[in-house]
């Protein structure tokens, strides 16, 4: 029997993930079932690659040989072999810059550092990235001092309201030399030029010799547009901004209420049901 999809994409936060952060009994079991009729399970997320590892090792994403976008896709895991089949950075030089800029905008700015996150003074919405990144904090004195060689990414944290008009004054400023979205109402990022999660699933796709139109990409922020938007059904969450909801060809429940896994029964396990009938 062909399945109608090959591949399932999921970003984590608010989506395969409640708001509890931990993977419901329903999702991890209709993911498990799709996986046993081959069907790849892909992680894609904003987070470190370390913060994802455990939740990949629960769904055995490396027995059955599959991916992790980390980074926002800035870099792309072989789950099973742990090789680092992509990786972009921006360099020290721009995030350098992008210090300079929260700090005429006013705002609190972080990245990454030998699996640590990096940052001058604590910040509410870096103890946000902490908790759900298991990531520990390093407080430094001087972040340029400190962030020396190239980074995956730079964020930078303020109240929605606020970092609104930061988003929409950078995107014009530096717009044309790195990718600069929100993940977070809270949470401003800044990633190498063209590299989103979409850029790195088709990357994928292709390595795969998988279809757009046999892949579900299922998101509820704005840094998922672009894989709903790749993916033959691009799905939101019932939770995600009307905005996201407006570009997807489909709309399930909550992360609260397993929309992850009643798409997965809906659009895969109900198809196989059918056919065995």
């Amino acid at each position: 029997m062909t399945l109608p999809y090959k591949m399932i994409v999921l970003d984590l936060d608010d989506t395969l993930l409640n708001d509890e952060h931990s993977l419901s009994k329903r999702n991890k079991e209709a993911l498990m079932a799709a996986q046993e009729l081959g069907v790849k399970v892909v992680l894609a997320s904003g987070r470190p690659t370390f913060g994802m590892v455990s939740i990949a090792k629960d769904l055995q994403l490396d027995q059955y040989g599959s991916y992790i976008l980390s980074f926002n896709g800035s870099k792309i895991i072989n789950a099973k072999t742990n090789e680092e089949i992509f990786n972009s950075t921006i360099s020290s030089e721009m995030a350098h810059r992008l210090y300079d800029l929260s700090k005429r905008e006013g705002v609190a700015i972080l990245s990454y550092k030998d699996e640590s996150i990096v940052i001058e003074e604590p910040n509410e919405y870096a103890d946000i990235e902490a908790t759900i990144t298991g990531l520990p904090m390093q407080i430094v004195d001087q972040f340029k001092a400190t962030i020396t060689e190239p980074v995956v990414k730079a964020m930078m944290l303020a109240h929605p309201d606020i970092l609104v008009n930061v988003e929409q004054t950078l995107v014009k400023e530096v717009g044309k030399e790195v990718s600069v979205f929100r993940s977070k109402p809270f949470f401003l990022e800044f990633t190498a030029l063209n590299v989103t999660k979409g850029t790195s699933l088709h990357q994928l796709t292709q390595k795969l010799g998988i279809k757009a139109e046999e892949v579900i990409a299922i998101g509820d922020s704005y840094n998922d547009i672009t894989m709903i938007e790749f993916a033959g059904l691009g799905v939101a969450m019932g939770n995600a901004p009307d905005a996201i909801k407006e570009i997807a060809n489909h709309v399930t429940e909550t992360n609260n209420n397993d929309g992850v896994a009643k798409v997965v029964e809906d659009f895969i396990l109900s198809k196989v049901k059918v056919a065995t009938k």
